[in-house]
């Protein structure tokens, strides 16, 4: 396992595959490592923590032997990325319960709005 923080996404999501594509971009010093969720470390992470192997409707965030599901992993990702996007941290203020049913809408519809991939 890496000692770097590690982004878990579904790899099918076109949506998810712009993220971390963006997330390589600005992130300039390389913290993060990426890992689909179908992937086998992404299927190892979600069986060591009792999570449901075949959801991947959650972008997950492991950092430091924990979790950090939907918004609150979003925004703690953003928050180590280079620019002015580091400023959408500010939205971690806002109730998670709030910020993840606005996420939950958008995983809900991801593949209707944004299309799905065959290939990551």
């Amino acid at each position: 396992m890496t000692n770097s923080p590690l982004i878990l996404y579904d790899g099918d999501c076109n949506l998810c595959n712009y993220s971390v594509r963006f997330v390589v971009k600005n992130d300039k010093k390389r913290v993060f490592k990426m890992a689909s969720l179908q992937s086998e470390l992404g299927q190892q992470i979600l069986a060591e923590h009792h999570l449901n192997e075949n959801s991947f409707s959650t972008f997950i965030l492991y950092e430091n032997g924990k979790l950090f599901f939907k918004s609150t992993a979003a925004l703690k990702v953003v928050k180590k990325l280079s620019g002015l996007v580091k400023l959408l941290y500010i939205f971690i203020i806002i109730p998670p319960f709030i910020r993840n049913f606005i996420y939950d809408i958008v995983a809900r519809n991801r593949y209707k709005w944004f299309g799905k991939s065959d290939v990551c």
